[in-house]
């Protein structure tokens, strides 16, 4: 101990400090405390069932009104997309909706068959009010007969042309009675219903009674149990299915090909009608009916899937024109007013900026349809030397491709003097000037690939980038070795499509016509190509089935 003055300051200076920190320490923690939730940890377990009234599985149901019980309070979560019921009882109230509850209430508010057994599954509409844990595939099942019907279908579905499942496709029993036609899933719901759901490729339809019937799916868009052409994927079984079964059944789910349709032509410029389109064909005809003389000249090109233009000369001085509208299986007449708008401009456009590819023409497309080309007030250019070229009309005549012989790494210029080119209406054009370079071989990666087992000629090859856009296509009568030369570094996708009535196309089914779609076998995974990479791929195809259903053992 000191007498010095000095030392007993500081001692109360640090006494003091220390008193403070403690008491801001336990302020902070005081209000740590405050501000923290209570009650333990997180919950994440789902909720538990208790009971019903009536209980689950009840036979001779009567009533009107059922309700399930749980441990917790409960909200329903995407009731519309996940509660499955089968039949499907149309006119119905369920809560809670939109607030919690204890327990589930179903008003049934439609007369139900009689001997009949309901499914509701809930797939993960049950969650709990606090963290919304999920009670997955919770089912209510009761009968208005004697019993339960405990019988089942079963089967895989996926999309027809990627191979891979589709979400929330509803799958569906027709019962293939005298009442049944196969315009019945136009107009009528179905006997017995259930969904995959979020991407689950396979499908499950339980407590069946014994019978015969149809077997078919849809993305359905408007959840109506009902086939919209439209709108809808669909994918069914040709023939019946009969219950019992010890059968697995794959389902392959497409788009049909809308009916071929021609709406009413609209005159969009001087010698331009623009014809909307559906279900496009290459064998369409537009002929006109009206009068117009003898020096009348037209053509007809394409505007992506849902447009024609007929382009005509010379003017006509009428108020309207008929036309006859032809393709396989349709015919109509309609009718273009005529007014009196102006011609369009002559315009083009490259394809390419500033770039061409080593193994492709040159590209300059046309707005109007190209009528006359003059070779020599067009060049080609290399380090100011000008080189050979050949010319070519594509695409109905909207397209110029100039090719020459390239050069990796090599600039070339390509010049087009006025009235190089003639559209259909006598216009020329001004001035053009393009200019193309090419890359390094070594830039590129090539990809071969080779069939084994192949027996179903003619293929379509078509090899896709990742996002499924078709990059190039091949035919094949019974080639079995394939060559994509000059790929831009990525990752490819490779299908093949079994061309039975040998159009060159894919076909998609039709659900009256009873036609499946095309097969389609896509290659599995993905073929990564780099800078100097050559892919050398085999792809072993499956033997073909007979059927498309597959015979399991239970």
């Amino acid at each position: 101990m000191t007498d010095n003055p000095w030392y007993h300051f500081n001692r109360r200076r640090v006494a003091t400090f220390i008193v403070v920190m403690v008491s801001m320490a336990l302020t902070l923690v005081n209000c740590a405390k405050r501000g923290s939730p209570t009650g333990g940890p997180m919950d994440s377990l789902p909720p538990v069932f208790v009971k019903s009234t009536p209980p689950n599985f009840t036979t001779n149901f009567e009533g009107d009104e059922i309700r399930i019980y749980f441990d917790e309070y409960v909200k329903l979560k995407d009731l519309r997309k996940q509660l499955i019921i089968s039949p499907p009882i149309i006119n119905r109230v369920i809560s809670p909706q939109g607030s919690a509850s204890k327990y589930i209430e179903i008003k049934i508010q439609d007369t139900l068959a009689p001997n009949t057994t309901y499914v509701f599954n809930f797939g993960l509409s049950i969650v709990d009010n606090n963290e919304g844990n999920p009670f997955p595939s919770f089912k209510y099942v009761m009968s208005t007969g004697d019993y339960i019907d405990s019988l089942t279908v079963s089967g895989t579905i996926v999309d027809a042309i990627l191979d891979k499942p589709d979400n929330f496709v509803t799958v569906m029993l027709y019962e293939a009675d005298s009442t049944y036609t196969d315009s019945t899933i136009y107009n009528k719901p179905p006997l017995y219903v259930t969904n995959t759901l979020d991407s689950l490729n396979t499908f499950k339809l339980d407590y069946l009674k014994p019978g015969t019937y149809a077997l078919v799916a849809l993305k359905d868009e408007d959840a109506n149990y009902t086939f919209q052409p439209k709108k809808d994927k669909v994918a069914f079984i040709e023939d019946f299915v009969t219950v019992p079964t010890d059968s697995s059944y794959t389902l392959k789910l497409f788009s049909e090909t809308p009916s071929y349709k021609a709406s009413r032509p609209k005159h969009a410029a001087e010698g331009k009608i623009a014809f909307g389109i559906s279900g496009y064909t290459d064998s369409i005809a537009i002929n006109l009916l009206t009068d117009v003389g003898n020096n009348h000249e037209t053509t007809i090109t394409k505007k992506g899937e849902d447009t024609l233009y007929y382009w005509y000369k010379p003017r006509v001085s009428l108020d309207s024109l008929v036309f006859n509208v032809t393709a396989p299986g349709y015919s109509d007449t309609l009718q273009a007013r005529i007014r009196k708008p102006k011609l369009d401009s002559l315009a083009f456009s490259s394809k390419y900026r500033n770039a061409v590819l080593l193994d492709k023409p040159y590209r300059i497309l046309s707005n109007i349809p190209i009528d006359t080309i003059n070779e020599s007030l067009i060049t080609v250019v290399k380090d100011s030397i000008e080189i050979p070229f050949t010319y070519s009309l594509q695409d109905n005549r909207t397209s110029l491709d100039i090719d020459f012989e390239k050069e990796e790494k090599a600039s070339y210029s390509i010049k087009a003097l006025p009235n190089a080119i003639t559209d259909f209406f006598g216009q020329q054009n001004d001035t053009l000037f393009y200019k193309a370079n090419t890359k390094e071989f070594s830039d590129y990666g090539d990809i071969e690939l080779t069939l084994k087992n192949a027996n179903n000629f003619p293929y379509i090859i078509q090899l896709m980038d990742k996002s499924d856009e078709v990059i190039e296509t091949q035919y094949s009568l019974q080639e079995t070795v394939f060559n994509f030369k000059l790929l831009k570094p990525g990752s490819y996708k490779i299908r093949l499509i079994e061309d039975a009535n040998n159009n060159r196309l894919f076909d998609s089914g039709n659900y009256l016509q009873k036609k499946q779609p095309e097969v389609i076998i896509n290659f599995p995974g993905e073929i990564d190509v780099r800078p100097s990479w050559f892919a050398k791929e085999t792809f072993e195809l499956l033997p073909k089935k007979t059927k498309v259903k597959d015979t399991i053992q239970e």
